[in-house]
C-alpha cells in the first residue's frame, strides 16, 4: 500500500473511512480481496509471495462488537533497505487474525519493529485507531490513539507533505463533506498526473523515478498501482471493503 487517506470519527455512524492505492511490481503474485480459508473472518487481498497483506478488514465474530481494520505502507528509503528483513505484510495479517486491541498489538510488536524495513501501520478495532511506524519516534502521535480527523500516508511518515498526500487529503475531505458516493473516491484515486518537479520529495531515487512515483495512480511498464480500495467501518453494521483491480 503506497497511498492511503483516512477519516477517523469524522462521519457520524461511520468511525473510519479509508481510500487507498496499492503500488507494487506487476510480476509479484497477488490474490484479490476475499475471505481467507484459514481465517474466514478476514477479508483482504493477499501477497502470494510472502503470505501477508497490505490492507484488510474482519467481520464481527463471537466476543467482538466491531470489525477490525489494518493497512500498511512502506517507507521509501533505498539506502536503508535490507533484503533479509521479514515481510511487513504479516503485521497486517497477524493483527486481523488476532484479538488484541490496536494499543496491545503495537506494544507487542514494538520491541522487534526495527527488524523490518521502514513501515507505517494503521490499525483499528472500531474503538481506537493507531498509527505506528518503526521510523517515527520523533512524532508524538506514533503508537498512540489518533484524534478525530483526516490523515494521509504515502511512503513517508504520517501527513508528510508530499504532493499526492496533500492533494488527496483535500479532495477526500471535500468528498466526505459532500456525502459523495464511493465512485467519487475511486475517481480521486485514478489521478495519473505527476507532481511538478519543484514539489517532489527527495527520497534517494533518481529524478525521473521520483517524478513517476509522485502520481496518485502510478503507471509504468513494470511497476505501478495494482489496486484501489475503499473501506468503511460502521458503528452498527459490518465493515465493507470495495476493491478495484488495475493491474
Amino acid at each position: 500500500m503506497c497511498l492511503i487517506v483516512f477519516a477517523w470519527r469524522v462521519i457520524p455512524a461511520v468511525p473510519l473511512v479509508a481510500a487507498a492505492n496499492r503500488d507494487e511490481f506487476y510480476q509479484r503474485a497477488t490474490a484479490p480481496a476475499a475471505a481467507w480459508p484459514e481465517h474466514p473472518q478476514i477479508y483482504a487481498g493477499r501477497d502470494l509471495q510472502a503470505g501477508g497483506s497490505w490492507m484488510g478488514i474482519t467481520q464481527p465474530a463471537a466476543g467482538r462488537n466491531a470489525s477490525r481494520f489494518a493497512a500498511i505502507t512502506n517507507i521509501r528509503a533505498p539506502s536503508e533497505h535490507r533484503d533479509d528483513a521479514p515481510s511487513r505484510g504479516h503485521l497486517v495479517a497477524d493483527f486481523l487474525a488476532g484479538s488484541m486491541t490496536p494499543q496491545e498489538y503495537v506494544d507487542a510488536i514494538r520491541a522487534d519493529a526495527a527488524a523490518y524495513n521502514g513501515f507505517n501501520l494503521v490499525l483499528s478495532d472500531g474503538d481506537t485507531l493507531i498509527w505506528f511506524s518503526n521510523r517515527g519516534d520523533a512524532d508524538p502521535r506514533n503508537g498512540q490513539p489518533l484524534e478525530p480527523g483526516v490523515y494521509g500516508l504515502s511512503n513517508a511518515l504520517l501527513d508528510a507533505p508530499w504532493p499526492k498526500v496533500v492533494k488527496t487529503k483535500a479532495q477526500f475531505a471535500s468528498l466526505l463533506c459532500l456525502g459523495a458516493p464511493d465512485d467519487a473516491f475511486f475517481e480521486m484515486l485514478a489521478d495519473t498526473t505527476p507532481a511538478p518537479d519543484q514539489r517532489l520529495p527527495e527520497t534517494g531515487v533518481p529524478l525521473d523515478l521520483e517524478r513517476m512515483l509522485s502520481a496518485v495512480r502510478i503507471e509504468s511498464p513494470s511497476y505501478g498501482t495494482r489496486t484501489s480500495t475503499v473501506v468503511k467501518l460502521y458503528a452498527d453494521a459490518p465493515a465493507t471493503l470495495q476493491e478495484m483491480l488495475i493491474h
